[in-house]
Parts: C-alpha cells; sequence; structure tokens
C-alpha cells in the first residue's frame, strides 16, 4: 500500500517503516551524488589514470 490509498493508516509502524525507507534512500542518494560529482570534476580536471589506454602516468 502506498500512502495516498484509503487503506493506509498513520500508525507507528508505518511511521518508522516510512522514516527508516527514506532515511537509507537519502543516504544512498547522497553517496551516489557525492561520487557523480567527484568523478566528473576529477574528470574535467584531467586528474583520471585512463585505464586500458597504455598511459603509464605513474
Amino acid at each position: 500500500m502506498f500512502p495516498g490509498f484509503f487503506e493506509w493508516i498513520w500508525d507507528g509502524g508505518h511511521m518508522l517503516f516510512m522514516g527508516g525507507l527514506w532515511y537509507a534512500l537519502g543516504i544512498i542518494g547522497l553517496g551516489l551524488t557525492y561520487c557523480i560529482f567527484k568523478a566528473a570534476i576529477e574528470t574535467a580536471q584531467g586528474d583520471g589514470e585512463g585505464h586500458g589506454h597504455g598511459d603509464e602516468h605513474h
């Protein structure tokens, strides 16, 4: 059931479940956003290593 449907009752169990769900999704979303922005910035600055292209810049 979803919160917009008439069978949904906002009792403690549902509030705890939905709170935990959105907390976990928020953490995952923030982590993915951080990784995407970091990769984009490093790519724009040319700090990436370029694996598989024969570049040995170590």
